[in-house]
């Protein structure tokens, strides 16, 4: 992490004192906005995104960048998937990988520090940089997606992932998913004591088993329409079994284990424009070689062959994702 602008590889603790993971909270939180007088107003080619496809939380904003349709819109850079102790690095040698086309900075890091010289905190993806005003406006992921899918509405294609009417269930389903679920293979995978791992493990299968009984009769987490919340279980799924299952010791079952759970999660790969969000090779190089403390050989395990392009049945229930969507 940085401290007051400084690199630091001995300041950030990962686990509290009784060995549950405690992530720390992000530290910019400014807002872009359908408003021309806003500080960051929406606007074309004026906003950058800085990502991992190794990460989850920085994977939703690609995906809603992609089925909002903002690829002309906003542009990417994307990281080295094995962060090494100098943090998230730039590898435009490496396939996946581009340099920094804003600054030509060598580690993503140089970016925190042109934003807040005197920055302290965790240099962590996705990062949300505005041109013009020549600083980071956001480093939360939640609060990103929400901004590709509303602020830019007028630049992306004509849906919306926050529709009028679900708004306090996409935000109920996404904060109940959040805790058991999407960080709840980190608690299970970073736990330091056995105590802290069983209490992980047991709130995540839980939580699956119960959602994989919500999509039994609905088409998505929220009922007939496509969401954010969908997106934010999307990116914790597609790892699950290549990923947490092994590394991370979440191995109760597998996704493919649950017909509803694996069926959604394929319908969702193959909406337009979703595949080509995802990159495998740099989500399993990142998690099996990043962390050395849990695998310190550094081998990436094999895993089962991706099949998330086989047919899925979720045709079977009413509803689907908007037709903007599939344009």
């Amino acid at each position: 992490m940085l401290v007051d602008g400084e690199w630091r590889t001995d300041a950030y603790e990962s686990t509290d004192d009784d060995g549950e993971f405690d992530p720390q909270e992000t530290s910019f939180r400014d807002r872009v906005e359908a408003d021309r007088d806003a500080e960051h107003p929406a606007a074309k080619d004026r906003y950058h995104l800085y990502v991992s496809y190794a990460c989850p939380w920085a994977h939703r904003a690609l995906m809603t960048r992609a089925l909002r349709g903002l690829e002309d819109v906003i542009s990417v850079d994307v990281v080295d998937p094995h962060r090494r102790s100098d943090g998230w690095e730039f590898a435009p040698g490496k396939e996946g990988c581009t340099p920094d086309s804003v600054f030509g900075s060598e580690y993503l890091r140089e970016v925190y520090t042109e934003a807040d010289p005197d920055f302290t905190g965790r240099v962590t993806v996705p990062v949300l940089w505005d041109r013009e005003a020549q600083t980071i406006v956001n480093n939360e992921s939640a609060e990103i997606i929400r901004m590709l899918d509303t602020a830019f509405a007028e630049f992306g294609r004509d849906t919306t992932l926050y529709p009028e009417g679900y708004h306090d269930d996409v935000d109920r389903v996404i904060e109940a998913i959040y805790e058991p679920i999407n960080n709840g293979v980190y608690r299970a995978g970073f736990a330091g004591t056995q105590e802290a791992y069983d209490e992980a493990v047991s709130e995540l299968f839980d939580a699956l088993t119960h959602w994989e009984g919500v999509l039994s009769d609905q088409r998505y987490l929220c009922g007939a329409r496509l969401t954010e919340a969908d997106v934010c279980l999307f990116t914790t799924l597609i790892r699950f079994d290549h990923v947490y299952h092994t590394h991370f010791k979440c191995n109760v079952r597998r996704i493919r284990d649950y017909p509803n759970l694996w069926n959604y999660l394929k319908e969702l790969y193959q909406l337009p424009g979703v595949a080509e969000t995802v990159n495998l090779d740099h989500i399993t190089e990142h998690y099996y070689r990043s962390h050395t403390d849990l695998n310190p050989k550094g081998l990436v395990a094999r895993g089962p062959p991706p099949a998330f392009d086989e047919p899925h049945d979720r045709d079977r229930l009413p509803g689907g994702p908007p037709e903007a969507v599939l344009v």
